[in-house]
């Protein structure tokens, strides 16, 4: 299990704090192309949702490497699928249907709870 959480953890780590840094560092023009509904989100949220994907991204990487609090870990992995509900009904709110990568990071923390779990 150990090894199954860091490799499904690592991955959901490095996209998360990536796209985070993104919302954080980016304005809407640069954002735009890759992430069709940022004109539907004020620019203080979107730079709060990126602040909260590295907080997330940091949650499960960090506890269970330092053994510091380690029931952080399957907390932000909750958390991850809790925002790609979200991330779900905002994409199709906005009449995209192009859900396929949000599905798939909501399996992959789906996994990643339940490795957690059972560290």
């Amino acid at each position: 299990m150990n090894i199954a959480y860091w490799i499904v953890a690592g991955m959901l780590a490095l996209f998360y704090f990536y796209a985070g840094t993104l919302k954080v560092i980016r304005g809407r023009d640069e954002l735009r192309p890759m992430m069709a509904w940022v004109d539907r989100v004020p620019l203080p949220a979107l730079r709060a949702l990126g602040a909260v994907e590295i907080l997330g991204a940091t949650g499960l990487v960090l506890p269970p490497l330092t053994g510091i609090a380690p029931s952080l870990a399957p907390a932000a992995a909750i958390g991850f699928v809790i925002l790609q509900i979200g991330a779900i009904s905002v994409h199709l709110s906005g009449g995209d249907r192009r859900i396929a990568l949000n599905a798939v990071l909501t399996v992959a923390a789906s996994v990643t709870i339940w490795t957690a779990i059972r560290l």
